[in-house]
C-alpha cells in the first residue's frame, strides 16, 4: 500500500506485523506517517485505535509492513452543529461579586502589624 495521509482508516493485522495477529488486531485512524528511513517495505504510523463505534480510544505509535495494511472505506464526516449568531445568542448570567469577608481576627492581626511596636517588645 502506498499513499499513506492523515485521516485514512485502515485495518491493521497480522499481514501488517506480528504482534497484531488474532484478537490483537487493530482499527486504526492515521494521524502521521514517519518518515524516518526504516527497513523497506516498513514504516512507522501515528494515530488513534477505533473502537467499534469508530470512537478513538488510545494513541498509538505502531511499525508496520505497508503490503500487509488494509484500507477502510472511511465512514462519513460528523455534520458540525450550524453556527448561531452572536446577536441570537442568550447572555449568561453571571453571579454577583461579593465583597471579600475579613474576620475581627484578622482585621486585628493587621492593624498590629502596622501599628507601633507593643510594649516589652524589643523592636
Amino acid at each position: 500500500m502506498t499513499g499513506l495521509r492523515p485521516g485514512d482508516l485502515l485495518r491493521i493485522d497480522r499481514r501488517a506485523s506480528v504482534q497484531f495477529s488474532g484478537d490483537r488486531a487493530l482499527t486504526f485512524r492515521v494521524l502521521r506517517v514517519d518518515r524516518k528511513p526504516t527497513y523497506h517495505g516498513w514504516c512507522w504510523l501515528s494515530g488513534y485505535v477505533l473502537d467499534g463505534h469508530g470512537e478513538a480510544v488510545e494513541r498509538r505509535e505502531v511499525f508496520v509492513q505497508l503490503a500487509g495494511l488494509c484500507r477502510l472505506a472511511t465512514p462519513a464526516p460528523v455534520q458540525a452543529r450550524p453556527a448561531v449568531p452572536r446577536s441570537a445568542r442568550k447572555p449568561t448570567p453571571r453571579p454577583a461579586a461579593r465583597p471579600p469577608t475579613t474576620s475581627a481576627r484578622d482585621q486585628a492581626a493587621v492593624h498590629r502589624a502596622w501599628s507601633y511596636p507593643q510594649r516589652g517588645s524589643l523592636v
